[in-house]
């Protein structure tokens, strides 16, 4: 894999204590962002990498996949993202993490999957914002490390509050805010409303981290230029394309485009992942989980090629039904050398 060093003029952001490489971060992605993807992103040059949403009252009941979302990888600083809605447990649940070498807690207050907002919590939370308060002086009570907080713009058009929820977390101690551009009724429909990030920056002297919508290294130059934001979050751009958070911060910094690796860097990075992604879960539960990611990965490398939608279909059968490493990782070798035949043709 070919990392790409930081460039001295990029953009560096500052949480806390914490001095970050770059101002620009891999959100946190349940069921995506688990410690070998995080691995690669950091590799590339990600200024933060952020672990999936772990439910506090899951941590606490010692939970195997809770113990494994809280895997450190090295090259940079230990982010844990924190969901809950008992102040107590939240609690105890950022101190266990912060005890175990977490350098940052983040607190989800934005998921919008309905199995979160029911239990009163994730995006649920701007709904009640006392409550939410509430959550944040626990946990930055207990623990020393900086704590953050990701949020939505509101609960939906007729409860835009997270200017409000901004300036209470940061009268609470928190050291930044993510603000993702739409409200939990959006979900992900339409578009990322980036101006309304801006609000939040001009409430708070914190920094604040803008999210949504952020694929390329001009969409992230200008949701800064809109929002004023000191920061960019890419989530769901990176699925299939782990390096994009650093290849962005290199193009932000040096104006060397953004590009997706070579397809043979692609393809290692791809069999890279396959295998640590087995390691870290098992083989049983590592061939089902990494199969989104070879779904994601074989579609960025045939955009690299133009290959035929036929074609990647075809390649994507087959090796999202295989359980066989060994059939994966020859049929990756073939299937990009098929790619690679057509980008030449």
């Amino acid at each position: 894999m070919v990392a790409v060093a930081s460039s001295s003029s990029t953009p560096t952001l500052r949480i806390g204590g914490l001095a970050l490489p770059s101002n620009v971060l891999l959100a946190p992605m349940a069921g995506i962002t688990d410690a070998p993807v995080r691995r690669i992103a950091l590799a590339y040059g990600a200024g933060l990498v952020v672990s999936e949403m772990i439910a506090s009252g899951w941590l606490m009941r010692g939970e195997v996949e809770a113990m494994l979302r809280t895997e450190r990888v090295e090259g940079g600083f230990h982010a844990v993202q924190l969901t809950g809605c008992d102040p107590a447990q939240l609690a105890a649940a950022a101190e266990v993490v912060a005890g175990a070498g977490a350098d940052l807690i983040d607190l989800n207050m934005g998921c919008p999957a309905r199995k979160v907002t029911g239990g009163e919590a994730g995006a649920a939370l701007m709904r009640n914002l006392d409550h939410a308060e509430r959550l944040i002086v626990a946990v930055v009570e207990r623990v020393k490390v900086p704590v953050t907080v990701k949020m939505r713009l509101g609960w939906d058009e007729t409860c835009i509050n997270a200017p409000e929820l901004a300036r209470r977390a940061e009268a609470a101690g928190v050291a930044a805010v993510t603000v993702h551009g739409r409200t939990r009724r959006q979900f992900y429909s339409g578009r990322a409303d980036w101006a309304a990030i801006g609000r939040v920056k001009q409430d708070v002297s914190i920094p604040v981290i803008a999210n949504g919508d952020v694929a390329t290294a001009q969409d992230a130059a200008a949701v800064l230029a809109v929002s004023g934001a000191d920061g960019v979050m890419i989530g769901r751009a990176a699925q299939g394309r782990p390096w994009l958070p650093g290849r962005i911060a290199r193009q932000l910094a040096t104006g060397i485009p953004a590009d997706d690796p070579s397809l043979t860097d692609q393809l290692e990075v791809l069999r890279g992942l396959y295998q640590a992604l087995l390691a870290h879960h098992g083989r049983a539960v590592g061939v089902r989980v990494a199969r989104k990611h070879l779904g994601w990965g074989l579609a960025v490398a045939a955009a690299t090629a133009d290959a035929p939608t036929d074609v990647v279909a075809a390649w994507r059968q087959r090796l999202l039904t295989t359980d066989d490493p060994d059939h994966v990782h020859a049929g990756l070798g073939d299937a990009f050398a098929a790619f690679a035949w057509k980008e030449a043709a």
